[in-house]
């Protein structure tokens, strides 16, 4: 597949799916320090956040812990999108959540992205999932070099994963996660005599996640609660759209997540949180000095000749304009949250990338009603730059399910193999059955 062809592609997915985000294409490479040189990779749809929950904090949820509340710390089923690891410590048997976000409504009503998703807890200390993201594109119109229609098409993309978190001990917790992508942008099309076909490709995320209370007093009134994450997603093979040996990259990338939550009692809290990411792919350069005769330039760019895997770690020291540059590719998303009863939460956010990387800039907001086992999140995204954002003065959603088996009579988990940590037995004078105050509400409320 040749250069053009690559980019046409590639433009397309950009004009779809991208516009504006961080993995976008359709800028020009440039090597001076200072300007635009924005990183490439194919199926950028992998990088969009669909929680409605993170969408109202700036994207972030690396770290951000369930629902802030001591008496009821479950993470949802959207965990798995920034840290699948958070999921062990759900305390429900079951749930799933289903989320949906218009794509370019200012300028299609055709385009959106759609996900579902579901867990289990099989044990005490382990939980399994698995989910469905679709991405469709609308519906195009190929036409020839003389304008006359030569066919309609409707481009998709998904992706389906499957997820296994489990405990590592009281605090800690680590994820890992394997994902098929298939992206069909122009099935049946040529191009420059080049057959068209949907794009194929594997890969994993490894997370971890670890979470810990301060309490203040011993009526436990004040509750420190201090979390860390960390994700690498996307780790896997290129992407081809044609059957040429040269590949794209997908959106390998780095998140590091910080998050304090303060529960002033067991109705209200407040949590601060921050996302750190970094695409671990190759910055696009301009020089070809391998792969041709006696080691030359053989007419494909250097940085597209690495494994997915050498990339990765070529990625924190490749970019032609020096560290400087290099510093240039983290995007920073801030997000804070304030909730009452477990029932209902606000929320706000916003989310940095620089100008010569993509230059997304922009406030976020939502809200959270949870009912029962129901519980709905809104997000609403807000420019604060002349850079365009499919998600512009767009309200998403995502609305969530958890059960416990048998009702709200049951316990914690289903169990099948008893693999609890041992409780200590209680010493006579001393306060031990404090710890039960920190169980969810709907058991101290039977």
């Amino acid at each position: 597949m040749n250069y053009l062809l690559r980019k046409k592609l590639m433009f397309l997915s950009f004009c779809f799916a991208v516009l504006g985000a961080e993995t976008s294409t359709a800028q020009t490479i440039n090597t001076v320090a200072g300007e635009i040189n924005t990183v490439t990779t194919a199926v950028p749809f992998l990088r969009i956040i669909p929680d409605a929950r993170a969408g109202g904090m700036g994207d972030v949820g690396i770290a951000s812990p369930s629902y802030g509340n001591p008496f009821y710390q479950n993470p949802d089923a959207n965990a798995i999108y920034l840290n699948p690891a958070k999921l062990a410590f759900v305390d429900k048997d079951f749930g799933f959540a289903v989320t949906f976000s218009p794509w370019l409504k200012s300028l299609v009503n055709d385009i959106y992205l759609a996900n579902i998703n579901g867990y289990f807890k099989v044990k005490e200390m382990q939980t399994i999932s698995v989910s469905m993201r679709y991405f469709s594109l609308g519906n195009i119109t190929f036409t020839d070099a003389n304008a006359q229609e030569t066919g309609q098409f409707r481009p998709n993309e998904f992706a389906i994963d499957a997820h296994y978190a489990r405990k590592l001990g009281k605090y800690f917790s680590i994820a890992a996660s394997l994902r098929y992508i298939y992206s069909n942008l122009a099935g049946g099309q040529s191009l420059d005599g080049n057959l068209i076909r949907a794009g194929h490709a594997g890969a994993g995320d490894i997370s971890w996640f670890f979470h810990k209370r301060f309490k203040e007093n011993e009526a436990n009134k004040l509750v420190h609660d201090f979390s860390v994450g960390m994700n690498i997603s996307n780790i896997g093979s290129k992407i081809s759209y044609t059957s040429n040996v040269v590949r794209d990259y997908i959106p390998t990338n780095l998140g590091i997540g910080f998050g304090y939550t303060l529960d002033l009692d067991k109705h209200n809290s407040f949590g601060i949180y921050t996302d750190i990411n970094k695409l671990m792919v190759p910055t696009p350069d301009t020089i070809d000095n391998k792969g041709g005769p006696n080691g030359g330039a053989d007419g494909i760019l250097d940085f597209r000749q690495q494994s997915s895997i050498a990339g990765m770690f070529t990625s924190f020291g490749d970019a032609p304009g020096g560290f400087s540059e290099e510093m240039r590719e983290f995007t920073i998303g801030v997000g804070a949250e304030y909730l009452y009863n477990r029932q209902f939460g606000v929320r706000f956010g916003y989310f940095y990338e620089p100008r010569t990387k993509g230059g997304r800039q922009f406030l976020t907001a939502g809200l959270m009603v949870k009912y029962s086992v129901v519980g709905l999140n809104f997000s609403y995204l807000i420019p604060t730059t002349i850079q365009r954002n499919p998600l512009d003065n767009t309200l998403r959603f995502s609305l969530l399910f958890d059960f416990s088996k048998g009702g709200k009579k049951a316990g914690t988990g289903v169990s099948l193999v008893n693999d609890a940590p041992k409780e200590k037995k209680a010493k006579k004078g001393s306060d031990a059955p404090q710890e039960k105050e920190l169980q969810p509400l709907d058991k101290l409320q039977q």
